[in-house]
């Protein structure tokens, strides 16, 4: 590639990474735009922090989100390292969820503290957390890790040593 089509290029990517790339309207009435540019970054950061809790090329890693931006972030970290994301409906039972968890083998796990629906704040962390007490895993509670995407604010439990919240994993690359 010439110099000038390197300078093209540059500049192309430069104004892409300004466009909107995602929006998204949650309840109640919250909205969020996301450039190009951003969701790349974010999506950068959560490979990294994916790969500093040891997924790998191969590796399943298990997503319990409500449709919000952070899923999608987690799809484009887990295509940049070649790893496997699973997807856990949020509407799952705790048998139901259970079950996939055993199935997905994942021992990295991305949640939410509570989501919006139907004009109610449901739990989501909390079934994730019923599931593993089921046992819904080949490996021990305490070696896998749960990332919580804080979407709510409201009051979460937390298991120490295993529960990371996903902002704070992503700021730390």
């Amino acid at each position: 590639m010439t110099s000038e089509h390197a300078e093209n290029a540059r500049e192309l990517q430069e104004q892409q990474a300004s466009r909107i790339a995602l929006t998204w309207t949650g309840e109640p009435g919250r909205m969020e735009e996301m450039t190009h540019g951003v969701l790349i970054e974010q999506a950068e950061r959560a490979a990294a922090a994916l790969r500093r809790y040891g997924v790998r090329a191969g590796d399943r890693v298990a997503v319990h989100l409500p449709l919000v931006p952070e899923s999608v972030i987690a799809t484009i970290a887990c295509g940049r390292l070649d790893a496997i994301r699973s997807s856990l409906p949020v509407s799952l039972t705790v048998p139901e969820l259970a079950a996939r968890l055993r199935e997905s083998g994942a021992r990295v796990l991305i949640t939410a503290d509570a989501a919006f629906w139907d004009g109610a704040v449901r739990p989501v962390k909390a079934l994730l957390d019923h599931a593993l007490a089921r046992g819904a895993g080949p490996d021990p509670v305490e070696r896998r890790t749960v990332l919580v995407v804080n979407r709510c604010a409201r009051p979460v439990s937390w298991t120490p040593g295993r529960d990371r919240w996903w902002h704070e994993a992503l700021d730390e690359v």
